[in-house]
């Protein structure tokens, strides 16, 4: 039995990932209720609001992907976050990068899984760019797993 301090110690790293997910899922709703597809709005230099459609995988690679695949992208995701789940779980309390390494990478999984399941396409809205360039454009949900893999290789090197 793990003693009530142990388990809020692991469990303050499940509100993070639903925090996570929850900003995520929100912050795309209120795009699609506020923004036609493709609608490009400025909101501070070097970052607007693009509203997309993201069929493939992070920056849109392999978007012309058909429906067969998308749950092919399901199911392969699916086993991915329960293994990140079982590495959260089962990690050290004391190594709270590694805790938060994981934690980012499930909520911003569980954040785009849910799109691709429930509309069949991710969707993305952020645009930052300067002067003629513009990055892939991502979301809430692709943060958090880019800053998540970030946290993962700061925790090899200290290993």
């Amino acid at each position: 039995m793990m003693p009530s301090n142990l388990i809020y110690r692991k469990a303050k790293w499940l509100y993070l990932i639903v925090t996570i997910s929850s900003i995520d899922i929100a912050s795309k709703k209120w795009i699609m209720q506020n923004l036609i597809l493709y609608e490009l709005k400025p909101i501070i230099p070097y970052v607007n609001f693009f509203y997309t459609h993201n069929y493939g995988v992070a920056f849109s690679l392999l978007s012309h992907i058909t429906n067969y695949y998308r749950w092919s992208l399901v199911s392969i995701t699916m086993p991915i976050i329960m293994i990140l789940f079982i590495k959260l779980y089962r990690t050290n309390i004391n190594y709270k990068i590694h805790q938060m390494a994981y934690s980012l990478l499930i909520g911003g999984a569980l954040g785009n899984l849910y799109d691709r399941v429930c509309y069949g396409y991710v969707v993305d809205f952020i645009d930052f760019y300067i002067s003629n360039w513009h990055f892939a454009t991502f979301n809430i949900a692709d943060t958090s797993v880019c800053i998540g893999s970030i946290f993962l290789c700061l925790r090899n090197k200290e290993v």
